[in-house]
């Protein structure tokens, strides 16, 4: 049954949209199968931020580990009140990359779109305020160097990746952890939006010859003026027989 139509306006004045939830078509709702399906009960949140992707899988039904990176001060302190009373919720001050050492950030006006790679004018143009306004000097530590201190043998781990273009730069400190990893989340951008990022194809591409298959995608930003699709998120899982 639909909202009425005068509901439906005063929503979309506000800001918001109000649509029909459909299980077989719903990208949650997809994301959910396929951790069920792949018995996913550690999830590493590269980019954390604030913690909003916890939040979300918290509020999805996912209850195992999270060890979330965040490795800029303001999202890290604001990351920590969220998890702290979580027991199975980790923050860590630390971004990730291909070598463990002390590296400068961009810190964007969002801090979402904070990156170590220079920004493209067309991301800024689209979303002004992933625009730089400082940097900042944070701790980059090796997927490989941390990942045993937080999974047993026989986990089920589910690496998500919200870097802004330093994806390919984690999974190069990766080489000996990702063979023990079931899935991953990785953004990939349709446009370039960071100076120097690796191209979706070549993400989608080192991950298949890794074992790890595209089984769904999620759009993540598109151009405010002319519709176009800038980001999407690409969920990768090794193909498994069904039980």
């Amino acid at each position: 049954m639909k909202p009425p139509a005068m509901f439906r306006r005063w929503i979309r004045r506000s800001g918001f949209d109000v649509i029909r939830f459909t299980p077989r078509s719903s990208p949650v709702a997809r994301r959910i199968r396929l951790f069920d399906h792949h018995r996913i009960n550690t999830v590493f949140d590269v980019g954390a931020n604030a913690g909003a992707y916890g939040d979300e899988l918290r509020s999805t039904g996912y209850r195992g580990k999270i060890i979330s990176f965040e490795p800029l001060a303001k999202p890290f302190a604001a990351l920590s009140r969220r998890s702290h009373r979580d027991p199975r919720w980790i923050a860590i001050n630390q971004g990730l990359g291909a070598h463990a050492e002390r590296r400068t950030i961009n810190v964007a006006a969002n801090t979402e779109s904070s990156s170590f790679l220079p920004v493209n004018p067309r991301h800024v143009a689209a979303y002004p305020r992933a625009g730089f306004t400082g940097t900042e000097d944070v701790d980059v530590v090796r997927l490989d160097d941390v990942f045993d201190a937080h999974c047993e043998e026989q986990d089920k781990v589910y690496l998500k990746m919200d870097a802004q273009g330093f994806e390919m730069h984690i999974l190069e400190g990766a080489t000996k952890s990702l063979p023990r990893i079931t899935g991953i989340q990785v953004e990939l951008s349709l446009v370039p939006m960071y100076h120097g990022e690796a191209r979706m194809v070549e993400i989608v591409r080192y991950l298949e010859q890794r074992g790890l298959i595209m089984m769904s995608v999620q759009p993540v930003i598109e151009d405010p003026v002319s519709g176009q699709l800038l980001q999407v998120d690409g969920l990768f899982f090794r193909d498994i027989i069904p039980a």
